[in-house]
């Protein structure tokens, strides 16, 4: 299959279901009996959640029900009336009590695929059976903005239609009341890997650039100069470029007063203990792939002459905990996985306390039609706050959500 996948095709041994873990290792997760409700949110925090969803089709097509036409009118009615998506982005957000911010990546759409993007943005707004009867201005409701991919030598994908990338943000419409809201690309990425989201308080200093990135696959397929075509190295050489310019922009963002927070596929499982059964060492280019992103995005103290000094925040939370955000397609549920979706914060916004919890949704539900799960994060932009813990209760059932 001639496309890049995230990650790349596991090159690991078949492991046994029934082998006992190794030392040091945990066994695979189980499949919750029914999702872990989430801790409550406080009215001034922003709940982000970030989902790679591996191509939006599934969440446009109707159910096949619908292929079976009704026998009577009123059942017509009721069948159009209840008829959802088989995989519904609104019935996500409603069950994950209406988070400010969803970020979406791989999306899969073409930049020139406005019937695409008009279907997402009404997917998104039509209300749910369950939402009947609620006023239309109360019913929570979303601005949908896109970044997608131009560059047709690296992001062509089948029959040269340019939808293997792209990203989508999903903002809350009431967060323009407290917050005044920009949302841009970056000069540097013409793949649809790059979107962020500009929050600036109107009540205080506080400001806040959020990234929704789908990073780099590193692989040894060819990298091509996106304007005219000529080949400029491998993915992995690509991948490299991509770390470096993105800290550079955090550098940029932090140099002019702005908090950052990195949200994501960042297409990297950061140590051996987000990856399971083991964490992949070959070929070898991931391993000196897995080390640039700690130099150039953790502040690893490496080669980088001007790292971003980023916190992998759920690691920081649960340094003991072993939980996997990817999946590996057409093998059983926990066999085969790796944390590669995760949030990077600033080190300012770390000891300022801003980031009150962080979790993954590690279910065989909540990761749906995709090969990802949805990971989410509470950041409370707070001016002056100092490095504060969480609050007991909600730490509580933050530990609740990972071990989930």
């Amino acid at each position: 299959m001639n496309r890049d996948i995230s990650p790349p095709p596991s090159k690991r041994r078949k492991v046994a279901t029934n082998t006992a873990a190794s030392p040091g290792q945990t066994a695979p997760p189980s499949t919750p009996a029914s999702p872990t409700p989430l801790p409550p949110i406080d009215p001034n925090t922003l709940r982000i959640f970030s989902w790679n969803i591996d191509g939006i089709a599934p969440f446009l097509q109707k159910p096949i029900t619908e292929l079976f036409i009704p026998k009577s009118k009123t059942a017509l009615r009721d069948d159009a009336k209840n008829a959802r998506p088989a995989a519904s982005l609104r019935t996500f957000l409603h069950r994950h009590q209406w988070p400010s911010i969803l970020f979406l990546q791989e999306v899969k759409i073409a930049h020139t695929d406005e019937k695409t993007q008009d279907a997402v943005k009404k997917a998104v707004k039509s209300p749910l059976p369950e939402e009947e009867g609620t006023p239309h201005n109360k019913r929570p409701l979303y601005h949908v903005h896109f970044t997608l991919p131009t560059d047709l030598h690296n992001a062509r994908g089948p029959k040269r239609s340019g939808k293997i990338y792209g990203v989508c943000s999903l903002i809350r419409r009431d967060l323009y009341i407290p917050y005044k809201i920009a949302l841009r690309t970056v000069d540097w990425d013409a793949e649809g890997r790059v979107s962020v989201v500009e929050l600036r308080s109107k009540t205080s200093t506080a400001k806040l650039a959020i990234f929704n990135i789908y990073a780099v696959n590193g692989t040894e397929n060819a990298y091509r100069d996106p304007q005219t075509g000529a080949f400029k190295g491998t993915r992995h050489d690509r991948k490299r470029a991509f770390y470096k310019l993105l800290a550079r922009e955090c550098r940029e963002l932090e140099e002019q007063g702005w908090d950052v927070l990195l949200a994501g596929d960042m297409n990297v499982a950061p140590d051996e203990r987000d990856g399971y059964p083991k964490l992949r060492i070959f070929p070898q280019a991931h391993v000196v792939n897995r080390a640039d992103f700690h130099d150039k995005l953790l502040g690893g103290g490496g080669k980088a002459k001007e790292p971003f000094d980023g916190v992998d925040v759920w690691r920081e939370l649960y340094p003991h905990e072993r939980r996997y955000t990817y999946h590996s397609r057409g093998r059983k549920w926990g066999s085969s996985c790796d944390r590669v979706d995760f949030f990077v914060a600033g080190r300012r916004i770390w000891e300022k306390g801003w980031v009150r919890a962080a979790g993954i949704m590690d279910s065989e539900e909540e990761m749906g039609t995709s090969d990802h799960v949805p990971v989410w994060v509470d950041i409370e932009m707070k001016e002056g706050s100092g490095n504060q813990p969480m609050p007991e209760e909600q730490e509580k059932d933050a530990v609740k959500i990972s071990s989930s």
